[in-house]
């Protein structure tokens, strides 16, 4: 191991005993449990809003996170000599969430849940107020996408010659770009209706400077008073959830890797996990359900977040995603793979759409 690691691990409390690479970082034996030592890039601020958060969650029962651990001198970040900057955290030794394996993703998807409900219970502090904790509306994320789906589809329609991934994508473009539209619509009226109801949810949450504070405000009070005053749904995310970073534990799931979290709509979460897991089940609709019931179960969602919900799978992601890595790549060279999900997307749009179509009557 490079003498620069060794350099960081000994400046924490602990006796290590094996170090093994893993995760694109370096997994720890020590006495005092496993733990994860890795790179950090961030900033010391944001070190100290999600060591404080994390530090706020019940993790006595069946829900598990990374927190961090401080060095000798009581910090949470680590120097080596040659100016690397590492941080050590909590970690487990258990699989990721297997979600081919329904009876996991729901539980996993359970976990979730518990987690959202005390990140919503968590009262938000003035100095956590930071760039990086505030995040686009949906709304704006999917009209950015659009805007890219529209670039690619101009560039592939000068082409003379088109390859077989091209004319698949713009065979099927017309189709999910009203789909996008409509996500799109849809999600800026729920949000815009909301905002007529409760303050400037889009505003508060998007743009930087004061009215991030604002954001912050509105958290607060309702975090200690339950008020109304902000949006349903709204609170602490993970921001980056899938299933690399559910870890299956005997009698706890821990839910890892909060370096992206955000404050923003709840279901985002959900929306990914969930996903993620119907792409590879043919998006069964009664899987879908129970997934929803699932979460449900543990934090009830009004009518809105289930809206919102509905509205952020309607949202073609994955034909933009393939679209959007098409036109800022090597578009000379097309991956055989690309144009059978392509394919497979198209393959799978009944069975998308009546899951959506369920989802959406369920909201009332």
């Amino acid at each position: 191991m490079n003498d620069r690691y060794l350099e960081a691990l000994e400046q924490y409390e602990m006796e290590v005993t094996t170090v093994r690479k893993g995760r694109g970082a370096w997994i720890c034996e020590t006495d005092r449990g496993m733990r994860l030592l890795k790179e950090y890039r961030g900033t010391v601020r944001r070190l100290e809003f999600e060591d404080q958060v994390l530090g706020m969650l019940d993790t006595r029962t069946s829900l598990r996170t990374d927190r961090y651990e401080r060095n000798k001198e009581g910090g949470l970040l680590t120097m080596a000599g040659d100016g690397t900057r590492y941080i050590l955290k909590e970690w487990y030794g258990d699989r990721e969430c297997n979600i081919r394996d329904g009876c996991e993703v729901r539980q996993a998807i359970a976990r979730l849940a518990m987690l959202h409900g005390q990140l919503r219970r968590i009262p938000f502090k003035e100095e956590w107020n930071m760039g990086s904790i505030c995040k686009e509306s949906p709304d704006r994320e999917m009209d950015r996408h659009i805007r890219e789906m529209q670039k690619a589809r101009n560039f592939i329609r000068g082409k003379r010659g088109k390859t077989e991934f091209e004319l698949s994508i713009m065979g099927s473009y017309d189709y999910f770009y009203e789909q996008a539209r409509a996500a799109r619509d849809e999600m800026k009226h729920l949000l815009e209706t909301q905002e007529n109801e409760t303050g400037s949810y889009t505003q508060t949450v998007s743009i930087g400077g004061g009215e991030r504070l604002m954001a912050a405000e509105l958290f607060d009070q309702r975090a200690a008073t339950d008020s109304p005053a902000v949006p349903s749904g709204f609170g602490l995310c993970h921001g980056d959830l899938d299933q690399h970073h559910v870890l299956m534990g005997r009698g706890y799931t821990a839910i890892v890797e909060y370096n992206r979290m955000h404050l923003g709509l709840q279901v985002c979460d959900l929306y990914r996990l969930m996903r993620k897991a119907l792409e590879k089940h043919g998006w069964d609709t009664e899987l879908g359900l129970s997934m929803v019931d699932s979460y449900q179960r543990v934090r009830p969602m009004d009518k809105r977040e289930r809206k919102s919900l509905a509205c952020m799978f309607l949202f073609p992601e994955k034909y933009w995603k393939q679209l959007n890595f098409y036109y800022n790549t090597n578009k000379a060279w097309i991956p055989a793979k690309s144009t059978d999900k392509v394919r497979n997307l198209e393959s799978q749009e009944a069975a998308r759409r009546q899951f959506i179509r369920c989802l959406t009557e369920g909201c009332g």
